[in-house]
């Protein structure tokens, strides 16, 4: 099969998470790039890339490159493609553009310049033109311009791989799936311990930590990808590598989420039975003071409130509660804590052992990884 290259979108801090997954799937040339990972493959591995990744965002297929100082330049090259070999003119098609330049500073511009000019060549050849649609296109074009460098990418996924389909309701700003597979990565979960949330939310932690654990594809749950409207879908190819569940693995061990909100837990029990994964997670209407560990090893990662709907000294309880059960009720255990306050962070009282920086949405966080020792820090240490 053709080999072809390939862009695959993530979050920051989790570019060389994606690289490791994109290896373990058969990617060939990785490149570590800003908030992406470049590669090669064939189509077998798009489809996959797709089915299969945790902290890709998207996967890009450049069909063009060329320079452009002006948003007529990007007009007149766009022009110059074979666009049938995409589409036809009962295809709509929407325009994402993302732009770093000094000369073209309109996004947006830029966007229209290349609707135009894929209309522009139908109508030449057909006197009739496809029609953009904003809501739901059958194909999706990115637009990267780089200072004078302009790149045309077709999207491969259609919406963002982080709606994984299973989510029957969510809370207020729910954590990004893609953020929190990362999280579990970066945290070495694989299913091989129990798991731990005590501020689960609407249960996303705990739903990709029990599809890590089963090695099931995060993304089995969706109706539709965007490769699916290309015009060398290969449904035959794409219906094998999404009914194989050789890779499929057993879970012996069981995932408990708390929180204090039961409508949390309503949401949090309605997107976990959506996932049919019923069986491997246990809910609890608790506080972080009434959090209590059950018997065996654990990771916990958790993303505690930063300051919504809470005022200050809310919120320093909450963590120097976090640190009271950590330390009085977690020994042995490992346990990673984002924040975007690390004055907060800091009230958990507890020294971190690996810190890394991530994006929560918009926000700069800090996620830390807490090692409770059994009896003193300097005995651990100096057995290990």
């Amino acid at each position: 099969m053709d080999q072809h290259r390939y862009i695959a979108k993530t979050l920051k801090g989790l570019e060389e998470v994606l690289a490791t997954e994109l290896i373990n799937l058969g990617a060939n040339n990785i490149e570590i790039q800003r908030r992406a990972v470049e590669f090669t493959g064939d189509k077998a591995l798009l489809y996959k890339a797709n089915l299969y990744l945790r902290t890709a965002l998207r996967i890009l297929m450049p069909i063009a490159s060329f320079k452009a100082v002006t948003p007529d330049d990007v007009y007149e090259e766009v022009k110059k493609i074979n666009w049938e070999k995409f589409m036809d003119l009962h295809t709509t098609f929407a325009i994402d553009s993302t732009v770093y330049s000094e000369e073209i500073t309109h996004s947006k511009f830029v966007s229209y310049r290349v609707k135009d000019g894929i209309v522009d060549w139908f109508r030449e050849k057909y006197d009739k033109r496809p029609s953009v649609s904003l809501t739901n296109p059958k194909l999706r074009f990115n637009v990267h311009i780089s200072h004078n460098n302009c790149t045309i990418l077709l999207d491969s996924s259609g919406e963002s791989l982080h709606k994984r389909g299973y989510r029957a309701n969510q809370t207020e700003a729910p954590i990004s799936e893609v953020l929190a597979a990362g999280m579990l990565l970066l945290a070495d979960w694989n299913g091989e311990s129990n798991f731990v949330d005590p501020f689960c939310g609407s249960g996303t932690f705990l739903i990709e930590a029990a599809l890590i654990a089963l090695n099931i594809p995060p993304c089995i749950y969706r109706t539709s990808f965007g490769f699916e409207n290309w015009k060398d879908f290969d449904k035959q190819l794409f219906d094998e590598i999404y009914q194989d569940d050789s890779a499929e693995r057993e879970f012996e061990h069981q995932i408990y989420g708390y929180d204090i909100s039961r409508r949390a837990i309503s949401i949090a029990t309605d997107n976990i039975k959506s996932a049919g994964l019923s069986k491997y997670i246990k809910l609890y209407v608790k506080s972080i003071d009434d959090f209590e560990i059950p018997d065996g090893k654990y990771l916990m990662v958790t993303n505690p409130p930063y300051g919504e709907r809470l005022n200050p000294d809310d919120l320093v309880g909450i963590y120097r509660s976090l640190g009271s059960a950590l330390k009085h009720r977690f020994a042995g255990n490992t346990a990673w804590v984002i924040s975007s306050e690390r004055k907060l962070l800091d009230k958990i009282g507890l020294k971190s052992s690996i810190r890394k920086d991530l994006l929560n949405g918009a926000l700069e966080c800090s996620y830390n990884r807490y090692d409770i020792f059994e009896g003193k820090r300097k005995e651990f240490l100096s057995n290990t």
